[in-house]
């Protein structure tokens, strides 16, 4: 793998990363913001489910997932973001992401976590970073990953939790997606909003919030615009971000192909891997 490959593969990582690593910044209890289908105290007429009603039942839904399946499009960072991506939470940790090489058509990038090694990729050569020897807190991370205890970023009850702190969050709408109905909803969230929400986080995610709002804040973006639409089993079909930074425009839509089903990830041939970690170690010995 030559180094401008290396170079693309990274920044499309980077840039997933910013869309998926804007983890949960507020919590809202269950009633909170809430309506009821049936209203007591209006002599028992239907009334119209608060926006929030429906994130509150993401939330929930998102709590027994296993595994789920999405496709990425979009720009971030100023560069074309095109892929898809398999992600298992249950029984044990593991992802497979294929990205669309910006700089080479026709070429795929791939990432694939397993057994807490990092494999990135493209035409046949792989490089390998053990998560846990290279860096300890990425090691620290990956297992609060695998515990479920910490950013599983792309998990839609995270989406969720993001959008209920959106203070102008609305309705927008009845939509149907790849012949399935869903509800659209739609808010605005502030980095403001995203820094206070992370500042009264409970302790053991607090970090992860405010490391998250970091990283907005370095790519210069001030508020992200985000859609999501939830169908009748209370999970999301899709999702959107917008939102303007120092290096371009983010607007990254994320479709749910599936929920629940079996995810296979194994590693890469050994004959097309470059272990990092063996490879710094040959070094060393040799000077």
């Amino acid at each position: 793998m030559n180094r401008k490959t290396i170079r693309t593969a990274g920044a499309v990582l980077a840039g997933v990363l910013l869309v998926g690593g804007a983890t949960a910044c507020g919590q809202t209890k269950a009633g909170d913001k809430a309506g009821d289908k049936a209203g007591g105290g209006n002599g028992g007429a239907v009334t119209e489910v608060a926006p929030a009603a429906y994130l509150e039942k993401v939330q929930k839904t998102s709590e027994e997932l296993t595994s789920f399946r999405y496709t990425m499009s979009g720009t971030t960072a100023g560069q074309q973001v095109n892929g898809e991506v398999s992600m298992r939470m249950k029984p044990t940790l593991g992802m497979a992401m294929k990205m669309a090489n910006p700089e080479k058509p026709g070429e795929n990038v791939e990432i694939r976590l397993v057994d807490s090694a990092m494999y990135m990729g493209a035409e046949g050569q792989w490089l390998k970073f053990d998560l846990k020897s290279l860096d300890a807190k990425a090691g620290k991370s990956l297992d609060s990953l695998a515990k479920g205890g910490t950013s599983r970023a792309e998990n839609p009850g995270d989406r969720a939790n993001e959008l209920l702190a959106a203070k102008d969050l609305k309705k927008a709408g009845e939509e149907t997606i790849d012949g399935q109905k869903t509800t659209h909803l739609v808010g605005t969230v502030t980095l403001e909003q995203m820094k206070a929400a992370a500042a009264s986080a409970a302790p053991e995610v607090k970090e992860r919030r405010e490391k998250s709002v970091k990283t907005l804040e370095t790519q210069g973006i001030k508020s992200m615009t985000m859609d999501m639409w939830i169908g009748d089993n209370d999970r999301p079909k899709q999702f959107r971000m917008r939102g303007d930074g120092a290096q371009g425009p983010v607007d990254v839509t994320i479709k749910f192909t599936d929920y629940n089903q079996p995810v296979e990830i194994t590693a890469p041939p050994a004959d097309q891997v470059v272990d990092l970690a063996e490879l710094a170690k040959d070094r060393k010995n040799a000077a």
